[in-house]
Formats: C-alpha cells, sequence, structure tokens
C-alpha cells in the first residue's frame, strides 16, 4: 500500500507543474513574438544600412564627377606610379610638388595612399608626367 504522504506530494507536484505551464505558456508565445520581431527590425536595420552606404557612395560618385569639370580626357591616379615616376626623375618630394603646383606633403600623401588629387591636380600631374628628367630639373632651376 503507497504511502498516503508521498502520493500527495506527488499529486501537489503534478497540479503545481499543470498550473505553471498555463502561466508559462502565454509567457513562451510572447517571447517568441518579441524575438521575431526583433529580428525583422534587425533585417531592416541592415536594408537601411545598405541602402544609405548605395547613397553615399552615388553621392561621392556625383561629387568627382562635378569636380572633375575640367576640359580634357578623364584621369586615373596610382599611388604606386606617382611615386615610381618621382624616384625615375630623381626628385623629393618637395620638388616634385613645386612642379606639380602643390605641397611635397600632398605628394607624400598622395604616394602613401592616404589621400588622392582632385581633377585639377590630376591634370598638373599629368603634364609633369610627360616631363623628362632634364626638363624637370631645367624646370627646378627657373
Amino acid at each position: 500500500m503507497p504511502n498516503v504522504a508521498s502520493v500527495l506530494k506527488d499529486e501537489i507536484a503534478r497540479v503545481a507543474r499543470k498550473e505553471l505551464r498555463a502561466e508559462i505558456e502565454p509567457l513562451k508565445r510572447a517571447s517568441a513574438l518579441h524575438r521575431s520581431s526583433i529580428a525583422a527590425l534587425k533585417r531592416e536595420i541592415a536594408a537601411l544600412q545598405k541602402q544609405l552606404k548605395m547613397a553615399s557612395r552615388a553621392s561621392a560618385k556625383a561629387q568627382d564627377q562635378e569636380d572633375g569639370d575640367v576640359e580634357g580626357p578623364r584621369r586615373r591616379f596610382s599611388a604606386a606610379r606617382l611615386a615610381a615616376h618621382r624616384k625615375k626623375l630623381g626628385l623629393s618630394a618637395a620638388e616634385y610638388g613645386k612642379l606639380a603646383g602643390v605641397s611635397g606633403q600632398s605628394i607624400y600623401k598622395w604616394e602613401q595612399g592616404g589621400t588622392r588629387p582632385r581633377a585639377a591636380q590630376l591634370e598638373s600631374l599629368a603634364k609633369v608626367r610627360a616631363l623628362g628628367k632634364r626638363q624637370a630639373l631645367a624646370r627646378l632651376e627657373e
């Protein structure tokens, strides 16, 4: 014959679990709903950040085109080619800057890839690029 105390204890535990389950189910549903809404908001934020990035790129491209309204061909820039040409001429950054009409610090930053020259500066760099070593030294002496 079972012990009345153990049967009573088991019955109380069963009823308590049943009551707890009734209380917890709505909380579980609410928690799942909150998690899904948070996930949806995260997806929306990611989409908005992507749109913002694309818009900023488009505005930067428009700004570059606006700055580049100089007549002539569109110029490309390579930091490595600038450094190689300067070394080929045997000039310091300051001397090369004098030829291009900019500071030596600008030349240094362009070569390091820290900044990029504007369209007008690209034109002056193209003119310097056309010079040979003798012509460059002659211009510096003037």
